[in-house]
């Protein structure tokens, strides 16, 4: 078996035993790389092969780090790694060079992780479509035709071909989970300070794991997690609780909302929420009831909401690029729309949408005393042209905003709880798509419990067919 189809966990297992070399390991992913990123554009900026090749000798004569030590791992561009580009695929910063590591990137380095370039994104992150005009298109490898979805697009398709072992990604409304469904791989949006960021603002937004198992995505939150005196809202709980193997658990009489499109709020391209309902099966396998339910909260309000907090954090951190004439003309449409959103908000807009965000928390609480888990569509619409920056129709309707049809992540963004976006089947044509498992809040580790069974239980099914 080659080294690159090992699941990242056995991978790191023989390198801690020193079955395999850091080189060997890193030859056989730039080996696939070359062989696939060509034709998808998912790892950018990538660095010299020489250099590389130097630096996992490096790891073979060091002690061993951590869970990731020799490991691959392209870093999504919407983070710092110290020493290469920080583009957000702008090209007002087309030229930047991180000088710095975000937290969670240098956790990763500290466990062994060799960064060997960054993974594409949408401009700024902004849109569920990978594509910049800085590295350009990146595509889905079921259907090259098609995107991988977004933000963490290009970590996904990375992931899905095999030429990384896991990968960071991050996500404010769906960019672990849309990408995971359009590429029939795992991403964990963790609980709001799971992986901490330095901020004394409860933002949407949360870096988070991505992989091709359950146990992957679980062993690379171990490392990203964890409290850190520089992020006051962090969560203080022992990452080490995630490594593998997860703790086995009963899940019989376990009972999961299944929320839909909202009695017909969300508009749906039709057959995804056909697909989706295929997961049921493994969840009734292992005991649980799937019930149709939502909770008792306008949805209407919770997007409104959510519009305020995102155009809010986009002007905070970008608000001075579209003062300037210069810099203002080289923003993405959709960037400028979300900045004269977020310019025009004053102190009487937020108070108002914070109090929403609690009351719709309040509501989700409520219904968590009937249900166990929820689960949720990850997308509106199956993987579309890459040459259309967002779908303007679903279902019959008109979208009103660019990131509408990407409504049913929304509100487990806002509640801040855990979510594992996680395969669900296919359509006739061939295109994944994905089904979300949401916890109530802090529970990221019954929700990978529940997702790991799932998925152990879906390949007996499938080997069954």
């Amino acid at each position: 078996m080659s080294l690159v189809e090992l699941d990242a966990v056995e991978l790191a297992e023989r390198i801690r035993r020193r079955e395999v070399s850091c080189t060997e390991v890193m030859s056989a992913y730039l080996d696939q790389i070359e062989q696939h990123n060509p034709r998808v554009n998912a790892i950018v900026a990538l660095r010299d092969h020489d250099e590389l090749m130097r630096e996992a000798a490096e790891r073979d004569r060091e002690p061993y780090r951590g869970w990731m030590h020799g490991f691959p791992l392209a870093v999504k561009d919407l983070s710092a790694a110290a020493g290469l580009p920080w583009t957000f695929g702008s090209p007002i910063f087309a030229d930047q060079i991180a000088q710095h590591d975000d937290l969670f990137v240098r956790r990763m380095r500290d466990a062994g992780a060799i960064v060997i370039g960054k993974t594409n994104v949408p401009e700024f992150g902004l849109g569920s479509q990978t594509y910049n005009p800085v590295y350009g298109q990146t595509r889905n490898p079921h259907d090259l035709s098609r995107t991988p979805g977004g933000s963490s697009g290009g970590a996904a398709v990375a992931v899905a071909l095999r030429m990384l072992p896991v990968a960071d990604g991050s996500d404010y409304l769906g960019s672990l989970r849309n990408p995971a469904a359009f590429t029939n791989t795992y991403g964990f949006r963790p609980s709001l300070g799971r992986v901490p960021s330095t901020s004394f603002v409860a933002q949407l937004d949360t870096a988070g794991p991505m992989g091709r198992t359950v146990a992957d995505v679980a062993a690379l939150l171990s490392v990203q997690a964890g409290p850190d005196p520089g992020a006051p809202l962090a969560i203080t709980e022992d990452p080490s609780m995630f490594v593998p193997p997860l703790p086995e658990r009963d899940f019989s009489g376990t009972r999961i909302a299944w929320v839909g499109d909202f009695d017909g709020y969300l508009a749906m391209e039709p057959g995804v929420l056909d697909v989706c309902r295929g997961a049921f099966a493994a969840f009734e396998e292992l005991g649980c009831e799937v019930v149709p339910a939502v909770p008792d909260f306008p949805m209407d309000r919770v997007w409104r909401t959510v519009l305020t907090w995102r155009g809010w954090n986009v002007a905070a951190n970008l608000g001075s690029l579209y003062r300037a004439p210069a810099l203002r003309s080289q923003l993405k449409p959709e960037l400028g729309w979300e900045l004269e959103q977020g310019l025009a908000l004053s102190a009487a807009d937020l108070g108002p949408a914070a109090l929403e965000r609690t009351r719709w928390l309040e509501a989700l609480l409520r219904f968590f005393e009937d249900f166990d888990f929820i689960l949720a569509p990850s997308a509106q619409v199956f993987p579309f042209s890459v040459d259309v920056p967002w779908p303007s129709t679903v279902g019959g309707r008109t979208m009103d905003t660019y990131h509408r049809w990407m409504e049913t992540v929304a509100p487990w963004s806002l509640a801040g709880v855990p979510v594992m976006g996680m395969p669900a089947g296919f359509s006739p044509e061939g295109l994944p798509m994905g089904v979300q498992l949401i916890g109530p809040p802090r529970a990221d580790l019954p929700v990978l419990q529940l997702a790991h069974a799932h998925e152990s239980r879906s390949m007996l099914l499938r080997a069954k067919a």
